[in-house]
């Protein structure tokens, strides 16, 4: 079968399928009931299923039909979102911008970036999820995800470096003077610790040792599976706690914590935007990036 066969019939389809009776069907398509009768049966027949339910009175579609249109509805919506960026590289966000992204870091550095874009397009809506579990690009529904750390090369996705974060262990004065001030990896097994829980398991510290990144399992004294816990937790004097310097920079420049170990800080953390390759054209998503690429390049 041809590419022109696998296309031979779908604009009958998609004007039927809109239509109450083939008649109806026929008169807005300016062919006869009967051409467009045939169509439909030979692309049922290559289908090899029946798209409408026929009656005397009224045409309505089946199950299959019913999915078949979603799928040619939401193509043409792709194929009309290309031609209008094509006639417009700078065409106004607008339609539904779905993105998912870290919690603490998402609410503190991204949030804003889009709540601007909001203010600035009415006809932009959002849908935005937090979360630090790795939700998929590719099963729901997202148009946008930002990750910590390196990303695979998925086939079908793009992967835009946005900026590197420095990577810190901080804590409030308070608590160092209770606790001391650690200056080597060994004393760590003394403190009281602030770390990531995900899946049952805690998350390592990151360090630099002899040039060399290593790992290392603090005493899990307080265990949080939400970034923004943990910054609370930290604020608190609860203990030592390791995070991108971003989230702790307010706190810092304050003078509410402190860093500490800062010669074994582990090499930056790479933050990613990643999307699809089928919406890198729509203004949506480019005006989102060219933002999150220009409030990181005014803070390098």
């Amino acid at each position: 079968m041809t590419s022109e066969d696998s296309f031979s019939g779908i604009n009958i389809f998609l004007v039927t399928a809109r239509s109450a009776t083939f008649t109806e069907a026929a008169e807005r398509l300016g062919i006869t009931k009967s051409a467009v009768g045939k169509a439909i049966a030979r692309l049922e027949g290559r289908l090899g299923t029946s798209l409408f339910y026929r009656s005397t009175r009224k045409l309505s579609l089946s199950p299959d039909g019913e999915a078949y249109l979603a799928v040619w509805s939401s193509a043409l919506d792709e194929i009309k979102a290309a031609e209008t960026n094509f006639g417009s590289r700078f065409g106004e966000p607008a339609g539904r911008l779905r993105v998912d992204m870290p919690v603490a870091f998402g609410k503190q550095m991204i949030l804003p970036v889009l709540l601007d874009m909001a203010s600035q397009f009415p006809r932009l809506h959002l849908t935005l999820s937090f979360s630090d579990r790795i939700n998929d690009i590719t099963d729901g529904g997202i148009d946008v995800a930002i990750r910590l750390g390196g990303v695979d090369d998925v086939p079908g996705l793009v992967a835009r470096a946005l900026t590197a974060q420095r990577w810190v262990i901080c804590a409030t004065p308070g608590y160092l003077d209770r606790y001391g001030t650690p200056t080597t990896l060994d004393e760590l097994k003394d403190h009281r610790s602030i770390v990531g829980y995900r899946g049952g398991s805690t998350l390592a510290w990151k360090f630099t040792v002899d040039g060399s990144t290593v790992k290392y399992a603090p005493p899990p004294t307080y265990q949080f599976d939400d970034a923004d816990a943990m910054i609370l937790a930290t604020k608190h004097g609860l203990g030592l706690c390791q995070m991108p310097m971003c989230l702790f920079q307010d706190a810092i420049d304050q003078g509410e914590i402190v860093p500490v170990l800062q010669d074994l800080e582990p090499s930056p953390i790479e933050v990613h935007a990643l999307w699809s390759k089928t919406n890198h054209l729509r203004p949506k998503i480019r005006h989102f990036i060219d933002a999150l690429i220009d409030l990181f390049n005014t803070r390098a």
